[in-house]
């Protein structure tokens, strides 16, 4: 039995070609009971949107400004008066401000060790100035692997040794500001990247052995990593600092264990376990946390996996992927996003008549793929079952939406053809991009993106002539 869960959260992340409008992603979100949400950065419109909602909002500041926020004051304060101030007067419910995101990850070699910590001082000292220092708290995103273990287990948790000083530095600056720690938690990475990692250990529906840490037992990852956190900050003094869970989540695509079948059984699994307010064995009570992510993205870099684009509860057009009750009211599954406007019902795809062995449709392919968003024709993915022609279409058609039905993007030297019947294959749906949304960025006329997309539009027909 699902209890109503006190404000859970999502990450809208906005690494998408075609972007969701804000409005309809911001009536998605209260339609859905969703009371707090976190960007990525200060996206205008996003927070223009965001204005009245009664949406708690956590604002991110990107790792790429750290340094200039770090070494200036003078940039501290403008960064506040424009992202913080300018939309607390326009009713926009800020509460946080994300210093970075996951600034100290270890695949970064250090690259924001000596800037994360002056930045978030500068940016908390920015906000006192402006008088918002008790409306709205900093906090730095943090990934897992600050902290590890000496013995295995939770109990054995403290801050990663080459890091620790640092880390102490931003949580005793976290404390006596009273701010809270963020961390975000990934069953579904170590799943990943370790082989031989349990998979029942991951979901939280008790089908798993149970690890026992002295006389606490740790059903879930979830709850091992978390007290393994809890018990790094108890260590080092800091034991009641308040957590945030800013990123937890299971994507549906791009791997063998990316699917819509495990995202439904985790995150509705982490829904069921959190909606008790049972807390973890070592911190009881309700949890804070932040699903990643709210609507998939297919420009985010796929360095880390093929499944980076498939995070979202909902697909790239704001439709439920799969029944989740989010226990925030009593509906048992997600809202979809309304008035969502479709380009026209056609797909591009192989000319029926071209030939395989064509010397020009591995380069095509290789041009489209690496363009548009082919992560779903992978071995074990949704689109793995498809023929060779198939697969072509399917990267045909990848970059023919992508490029809004561009009559030349569908050429690929006389490789494609247009079709007006649906060459979805089972589970491999072959999509319509949704009509493409014009930023007024509060700043910049419509009529400027219209020129400026009609500019682009024709520069990849110059470019597509060639092809």
């Amino acid at each position: 039995m699902l209890h109503l869960v006190e404000g859970i959260g999502a990450n809208w992340g906005l690494q998408a070609s075609h972007r969701l409008p804000p409005d309809i992603v911001v009536r998605m979100l209260r339609e859905n009971g969703i009371q707090k949400v976190k960007l990525f950065d200060a996206d205008y419109d996003a927070l223009r949107a965001l204005r009245r909602s009664g949406i708690e909002v956590m604002v991110g500041i990107p790792n790429d400004m750290l340094s200039s926020l770090a070494t200036s004051s003078r940039a501290a304060d403008h960064w506040v008066s424009q992202n913080v101030t300018h939309h607390l007067a326009r009713n926009v419910t800020i509460r946080y401000i994300a210093v970075g995101n996951e600034p100290f990850l270890a695949t970064y070699n250090g690259s924001f060790l000596r800037t994360t910590f002056p930045a978030l001082r500068n940016v908390h000292q920015a906000l006192t100035r402006s008088g918002h220092q008790n409306q709205v708290k900093v906090t730095v995103p943090l990934n897992a692997d600050v902290y590890s273990t000496t013995n295995g287990m939770p109990s054995g948790g403290d801050f990663r040794a080459d890091i620790r000083d640092f880390m102490i530095q931003i949580v005793r600056f976290l404390s006596d500001n009273q701010c809270p720690f963020t961390v975000n938690i990934y069953p579904f990475i170590s799943l990943y990247t370790d082989p031989n990692f349990p998979v029942e250990y991951a979901f939280m529906d008790g089908s798993s052995s149970p690890v026992n840490d002295g006389n606490t037992r740790y059903n879930n990852m979830f709850d091992a990593n978390y007290d393994t956190l809890v018990w790094a900050l108890q260590r080092n003094g800091f034991g009641n600092l308040p957590i945030i869970v800013g990123e937890i989540g299971w994507p549906t695509d791009g791997d063998r264990n990316a699917n819509v079948q495990l995202a439904q059984r985790f995150n509705q699994g982490f829904m069921t376990h959190i909606s008790g307010g049972r807390g973890t064995p070592m911190r009881p009570g309700p949890i804070d946390a932040y699903l990643f992510s709210l609507i998939d993205e297919d420009e985010k870099s796929i360095q880390p996996g093929n499944f980076e684009p498939h995070w979202g509860i909902f697909g790239f057009d704001g439709q439920p992927k799969y029944p989740l009750n989010l226990a925030t009211s009593n509906l048992s599954s997600l809202i979809p996003a309304r008035n969502v406007h479709y380009l026209d019902r056609k797909w591009c795809i192989l000319r029926p008549n071209a030939r395989l062995d064509d010397a020009q449709i591995a380069a095509s392919v290789s041009y489209a793929c690496g363009l548009a968003d082919c992560t779903s024709l992978g071995y074990f993915t949704s689109c793995s079952g498809l023929d060779a022609r198939d697969n072509v279409s399917y990267a045909f058609n990848s970059y023919y939406q992508k490029n809004n039905q561009l009559d030349e993007a569908c050429r690929f030297n006389g490789l494609g053809t247009v079709t007006r019947n649906d060459p979805t294959i089972g589970n491999c749906r072959f999509n319509i991009m949704i009509r493409p949304y014009y930023s007024g960025a509060g700043r910049l006329s419509d009529s400027f993106h219209k020129h400026m997309h009609q500019l682009m539009l024709l520069i990849t027909s110059l470019l597509l002539s060639n092809l």
